[in-house]
This record gives structure tokens, sequence and C-alpha cells, in this order.
């Protein structure tokens, strides 16, 4: 079948039907893939040029049964500027670039900006439109002036093909935690080993004792006072760690009311005002871990809004796993458990190739290793 290839600046130019039809065709789709939220990052200001994130979609139409041209497959696409915001980190390749006076930037990424999220990143509609796909993204990299391509946390098959097509798979580590039909959190708690249930069950007390009240806040009942002062303690926490934080409120009114069945909002508040929340994504299935702020310190409070409450949520909703996030061994010891995530990589310099292949694996190794070590300190009484 012949395809139409287009090359998208704006997820306008393919349409919020098409768009969203073609993701719900794919294995485990996640909210982070809706035309709801990636247009949310490009209209807000939070993913464009200016900020280092050109988008530049691949996307392949084909004619229907009827003949009626559709969207076949797509690929999101971005050139990039620097590697902030990707959380598989290239940093030491952009520096060997650089100290051999070679440009590593633009490069091509496929991801969801600022988002350590595993999901489909070839979208398509059938395999033939798949493999039609990476044909033209290898066509793309190959006839532009970018150092290299990068495909963040697909799937292990869509990883593996892409390996099939010249690209250098990477490993790593996420934590998940996974419910297999807590009717409370108490239920949850008995599994885990004496140590860490009596840990948690401290922290969560040392919240209630310096007067700290949550509540919980679905997206659809979110009041705009209520987004300012989230994006007031989101601001705050990157300033304090002299960061610069990737979204704005501008993001957060537009995710509010686009997708707001998606959206849980913990709000802390002691003596009546707010002093911190946390931001959550979720569908019918799975929970994700996503932003969190403060305007004042309260020990253990983090846990408590970030994870605690959530965790709550998806005892509550019938919720079977809450992705933590990226990094972070500390989950384990509050019931999260070692997941790969995959990457893929595509060097356009022969040498430069071949040294990242022998660095990725000696570091796969590495990885497999740590899974093991971390495996061996599972935080459950029943370890099998």
């Amino acid at each position: 079948m012949n395809y139409r290839t287009h090359i998208v600046s704006s997820l306008s130019e393919i349409g919020q039907a098409p768009w969203d039809a073609l993701v719900a065709r794919q294995d485990r789709p996640n909210p982070f893939l809706s035309y709801a939220f990636l247009h949310a990052l490009h209209e807000s200001g939070s993913a464009t040029p200016e900020t280092g994130w050109q988008p530049q979609y691949i996307a392949l139409y084909a004619p229907d049964a009827h003949g009626d041209e559709q969207l076949a497959a797509a690929l999101p696409l971005y050139v990039k500027g620097h590697s902030y915001g990707e959380y598989v980190f290239d940093w030491a390749w952009a520096d060997a670039y650089r100290r051999h006076g070679l440009d590593y930037y633009p490069k091509l990424l496929s991801a969801i900006p600022f988002t350590p999220v595993a999901g489909p990143r070839l979208l398509a509609r059938d395999a033939h439109a798949r493999a039609a796909l990476v044909d033209v993204l290898v066509g793309t990299q190959g006839a532009t002036d970018v150092s290299s391509t990068h495909v963040l946390f697909p799937p292990e098959d869509q990883a593996q093909q892409l390996a099939a097509a010249g690209f250098l798979l990477r490993s790593g580590v996420q934590f998940h935690w996974m419910n297999p039909g807590y009717a409370t959190f108490d239920d949850f708690l008995a599994t885990l080993e004496q140590k860490k249930r009596k840990n948690i069950r401290a922290e969560r007390r040392k919240v209630r004792e310096a007067g700290v009240r949550l509540r919980r806040v679905r997206g659809r009942d979110v009041l705009d006072e209520e987004w300012r002062f989230f994006t007031r303690c989101y601001r705050n926490t990157y300033a304090e760690h002299f960061s610069k934080p990737y979204l704005n409120l501008d993001f957060f009114r537009r995710i509010g009311r686009t997708m707001p069945d998606n959206l849980l909002l913990v709000i802390a508040e002691r003596d009546g005002a707010p002093i911190a929340a946390s931001l959550v994504v979720h569908d019918a299935t799975t929970l994700y871990g996503r932003y969190w702020g403060a305007l004042e310190h309260v020990p253990c409070l983090h846990f408590e809004a970030a994870y605690y409450q959530p965790l709550e949520f998806c005892i509550e909703q019938g919720i079977a796993v809450f992705e933590g996030g990226a990094q972070g061994e500390h989950k384990m010891a509050r019931g999260f458990l070692p997941t790969r995530t995959w990457s893929a990589h595509w060097l356009g310099h022969p040498s430069f190739a071949n040294a990242v292949e022998e660095f990725l694996q000696r570091e796969a190794g590495g990885i497999d290793d740590y899974i093991d070590e971390l495996n061996d300190r599972n935080p459950f009484r029943d370890r099998t």
C-alpha cells in the first residue's frame, strides 16, 4: 500500500478526532498520548520551538475500504535543541560530540515532553502501517541535518522493531505499584514487611500530628483558584531546587478543561489554608504520579500527598497500577517494585555509534544486576 507522508508542526493539522481514534487502537494507550495533553503542551508554550521542542510529527495517510483517506500511522516527533525534560540521559554523549568539535544538536526525539511514561510511540492501525512508519523515520533521519534520533519509553515490542531497523537499545528502571484487588489501605499494608508497614504508619501519623489535612479533588471539580494555587506550589518547588519549571498555569488550565476525568488534585491544608498539592493523571487501569509542589516544608507531607493519597484512590477505584515516575529507590519501601523500561537510539556518526553501542552493552549488564539487587530487597512479606 502506498502511504502519503505528511510532516506536521501542529496537531491541529491532523485533528483531534483522527488522532485520538488512532491512539485508541493501540495496545495500552495512556492519557499522555491524547490530543488534549499534547496539544496543551504545545499551545500553552511549554513544548514549542522557543523552548527547544519543535514539533515535527510524522503522519501517514492511506485510503480506507471506502476510498476515503484516513490517518494510518503517526509518530510524536520533535527536533530538540537540548536534552532537558527527557529522563533518558544523553548529556555525556552530547559532551563527547562537543569535545570532538561536532554538533550533537539538533537531534530528533520521539517522546512525550517532560513525561517519563512508557507507551506506544509507533502509532499505527496495523503492522503494515507501523513498518511503513519506521521506514519513513529512518528516511527522515538520514535526509535531515541531525546527529541522532531517540525514541524514549516505547513498549518492548516497538523497541525491538526499531532495533531491527538499526537502532541501539537501552534499558532503564522505574518503580510501579501493583494492586491485586486490595479492599483497603490497611489490606495493602498487611502485605508488607513489619518494618516497612510501621514506617508508613509513622509517616502518615506525622502529617496528621502536624495539623495537616488532605482533600482530593477530581479534575472536573477543580476551581480556577485551585489551579492557580497548585501552579504556585509547583513553581515554588522548582525554584527551591534552582530549576526552571517546564509547565505553566495555562497548561494546567487547559488539561483541566479538556481531560478532567483523567485528573486528581490532592490539596494539603493546615488551619484551613492550603500549603501543598500534588496532581496525578489516571485512566481506568493506571495512575501516573506526576506533579508536586509545596509552599512550606512539613515532614513526610510529600509522601502523603504524592504516594499514600493516590494509593488510597487506586484502591477505592480499582485501579490496577500506580506508575511512580522516573527514578527513586525510596519508592520500594512504599510498595513499588522495579520495572524495566526501554529506549531506542540511532547515531549518524559511525565512530560515535560504535562507541555508544559498546557503552550500552556494558550498561545493560549493570542494569540487569541492579534489577536483581532491587528484587532481592522486595518489601513484601511474601516475596513469591
